[in-house]
């Protein structure tokens, strides 16, 4: 017997007629590539996506079409979050930091239609243009006496939007259609397409939006630094807009200067983002003598937030790091560590350690860790195993793409090695292929550049496995100091040896100007990895 509700679809055009309807005072406040601040009502922003849909029905967009972006986080994007889907087409956010090659692969390879693009990236797009085959118009998002002269055959999204009535009727779709798409960032051969469902979208958002995930409400200001071009900004501009929360947008804008102007300027008392651009932010707060004071929450994804990070931002700035985990795969929220009882009977010391992890599965993720057999491995804090997921926002399979390895008997293999402790909550140890195998036993790389950072004259380090002719792999370390700090390899292996078991310290310690980062923010060990894979065995030599 079935029960007796209503079968409403779940359609991230609801999304904003609810915030039209119900939040229609709420804010919305972009800095535009152009330059200056824009402020709007959601009640602003639901009409202007109307007139964006109509604008591109009248360009013959239709159900299941692709549209990309190449974009920051502005109005003029957030727009087209919900008109692409709204119409029943699919939104393709691009990542410019991708390679230029890689990004034309990906047009092509969803079969992209239109592209949306920020004035900034009309150089990238013009040095593409003779690659991509399928694009029929390129919408510069900008006025059109903003845009400059180009090679390029541009239309003006200002423009399109003036000549269109802001009436519309969403279509009823289906609540498993598509609704965006959104490509892996692609260490390792081309980048794979992550499919969204309407369906998919909504309920990451309800659930993201929740008092135990990241609690956002309408009386929140909240600023997400994590770009809409990478994994739908987490879904904030979906859960934002469901609470009717204060949404800040930044732009081009991700530096220290910027982002305190924005976070004073508006009251931001929410953060997203990764530990790069956190670290940035808490230098140029350090040098200016300056305090986060209307911050509440940090949350930190995309890497591990180091343990000096948090407590940084409690003991300077009274604001709690949220450390949270996912994957493109996963849309992307999988786990948060939220404030909690367990915490409140904690010293600082201790709450400081614990927040370090990663943290629950949020409902609607489920969540084991196994061993090499695939066997289930105990909740104790101390067994490591590879991370498999299953759920609601989890992929079931790439976007026009055969390879099925990572998925088996209904489960997506990560590509994590975690462990998960007597409460639930679950840490990364690594990624299964930075874990460093020396001897027989394993050796955590986010472990010493957690510790590490925690010395005050390092910025940034990066811990990489490497062949070693007796002991199969061990650790070498490579930092960046901060400005004006100093430390000596000896006076930071002594460092590390207070908290790290002796055998577990890296074998050689360099000081490099910058380490090379992946077009999301990560470390890219597998550069570090080729170019210093013969340096312990020289040194054996």
């Amino acid at each position: 017997m079935h029960g007796l509700m209503m079968g409403r679809p779940l359609t991230v055009s609801s999304i904003l007629q609810h915030a039209e309807q119900f939040h229609h005072q709420g804010e919305i406040v972009s800095r535009k590539p152009e330059g200056g601040i824009h402020r709007y009502t959601y009640r602003d922003a639901a009409r202007r996506s109307r007139q964006a849909a109509n604008a591109l029905r009248r360009l013959n967009i239709a159900t299941d079409d692709r549209v990309a972006t190449l974009a920051w986080n502005t109005h003029r994007h957030y727009e087209l979050y919900y008109a692409v889907s709204g119409l029943g087409a699919i939104l393709h956010t691009i990542n410019p930091r991708l390679f230029p090659e890689q990004i034309a692969y990906i047009i092509n390879h969803a079969e992209d239609r239109i592209l949306c693009v920020d004035l900034q990236f009309l150089p990238l797009v013009e040095a593409l243009k003779d690659q991509l085959g399928t694009l029929e118009h390129i919408i510069v998002l900008a006025p059109a006496e903003a845009i400059p002269d180009t090679p390029l055959d541009v239309l003006s999204y200002e423009e399109l939007l003036a000549a269109e009535d802001d009436q519309l009727v969403w279509p009823e779709l289906h609540e498993d259609q598509a609704a965006a798409l959104c490509y892996t960032s692609g260490t390792t051969g081309h980048p794979k397409g992550v499919l969204y469902s309407h369906r998919s979208t909504v309920l990451h958002a309800w659930a993201s939006a929740s008092r135990d995930v990241l609690n956002i409400g309408n009386d929140r200001t909240i600023l997400p630094v994590v770009p809409m071009f990478h994994v739908n900004a987490w879904g904030v501009p979906y859960s934002a807009t469901m609470a009717g929360a204060k949404l800040v947008l930044p732009g081009p804008g991700m530096d220290g200067a910027s982002l305190y102007e924005l976070i004073d300027g508006e009251q931001v008392d929410m953060l997203l983002g990764v530990p790069t651009v956190w670290l940035g932010l808490l230098q140029y707060c350090d040098q200016h003598n300056l305090t986060l004071t209307p911050v509440r929450d940090v949350v930190v994804g995309g890497s591990a937030a180091p343990l000096s990070m948090i407590r940084d931002f409690d003991e300077k700035h009274d604001a709690f790091v949220i450390h949270a985990w996912g994957m493109t795969e996963m849309s992307p929220v999988g786990t948060v560590n939220s404030r909690s009882r367990l915490m409140n009977q904690l010293s600082k010391a201790e709450r400081y350690a614990l927040q370090c992890k990663q943290g629950r599965p949020v409902f609607g993720v489920e969540m084991k860790i196994v061993d090499d057999q695939g066997a289930p491995l105990p909740h104790d804090g101390k067994a490591w195993g590879r991370l498999l997921v299953r759920g609601p926002w989890v992929a079931q399979s790439y976007y026009k793409h055969d390879d099925r390895s990572a998925w088996k008997d209904g489960w997506f293999d990560t590509g994590d090695v975690a462990t998960i402790d007597e409460n639930g909550l679950m840490q990364i140890v690594d990624r299964a292929k930075d874990v460093i195998k020396s001897g027989g036993e394993w050796i955590s790389s986010i472990d010493l550049e957690n510790q590490a950072m925690g010395h005050p004259a390092v910025a940034e380090c990066a811990v990489i496995g490497v062949p070693h002719p007796k002991w199969d792999e061990r650790p070498v370390m490579l930092v960046v100091t901060k400005p004006g700090q100093a430390v000596s390899g000896e006076e930071l292996k002594d460092w590390l040896g207070q908290h790290i078991a002796r055998w577990q310290l890296p074998d050689k310690i360099l000081f490099v100007d910058e380490l090379p980062h992946t077009p999301t923010g990560k470390l890219l060990k597998r550069a570090l990895r080729e170019q210093y894979q013969d340096i312990l065995i020289s040194d054996q030599g």
